[in-house]
């Protein structure tokens, strides 16, 4: 199994984690979590990692952070954490991780991945203050921007693809309300032509959807 050992930050390396901590810092401000505890004593943190569904190489998977690895690392960032929000902000981070990655796993479908046992993730970069493309024009439509952007780097037998994420708040996210709801906007960059090709096949396919659902 790949560590994950949650050094914070800009572009990771590949024993990091595919969400940097001022991703995390972020989350905790967007989805309400972080607000002072009101425990004198916080309750001792968890060591227990959860394993992810995500392949590194053919026989290593990445392997989430502990609830006190979570802790320290922030501590470390000067992101001022609270341990009794710990057990909150372990279930967002690995579920946005493992929903990143089934809708990856969704554009790869029939894309001869199969053949080599599957894709795998092998690097990733936060990029909170860099709008994407896509994000910059439905902001000017006026859609809500994204709070966070990801770029992550996808193995397919050796074809390198980069997929951009942007993250979005759900109905009934924010610091006023107790539903943590977040929306993900996964597709491959347009910097390579396997990227482009894979674009206007979905576009493509959506159109024909949308004219048969018509008739």
């Amino acid at each position: 199994m790949a560590k994950c050992p949650v050094e914070g930050g800009g572009e990771q390396s590949g024993d990091g984690c595919p969400v940097d901590h001022n991703s995390r810092s972020t989350w905790t401000t967007v989805f309400g979590i972080g607000r002072p505890s009101s425990t004198t004593n916080p309750p001792s943190l968890s060591t227990d990692r959860e394993v992810s569904s995500i392949p590194r190489t053919a026989d290593e998977k990445w392997v989430y952070p502990s609830e006190a690895q979570f802790f320290a690392a922030m501590a470390r960032k000067n992101h001022n954490p609270h341990a009794a929000d710990m057990k909150a902000i372990i279930p967002i981070h690995n579920a946005v991780n493992e929903r990143a990655w089934s809708e990856i796993v969704k554009w790869e479908a029939g894309k001869g991945g199969e053949s080599c046992g599957g894709v795998k993730l092998v690097n990733f970069k936060g990029r909170p203050n860099d709008m994407s493309p896509k994000a910059r024009l439905m902001t000017l439509l006026g859609y809500s921007a994204p709070f966070d952007r990801h770029d992550w780097i996808v193995d397919r037998c050796g074809t390198r693809i980069r997929y951009v994420i942007d993250f979005y708040t759900g109905r009934g996210a924010g610091a006023s309300s107790n539903n943590v709801s977040f929306y993900l906007d996964v597709r491959p960059a347009l910097d390579s032509w396997e990227g482009v090709k894979m674009r206007v096949g979905a576009a493509i396919q959506d159109l024909f959807a949308t004219r048969n659902n018509g008739t």
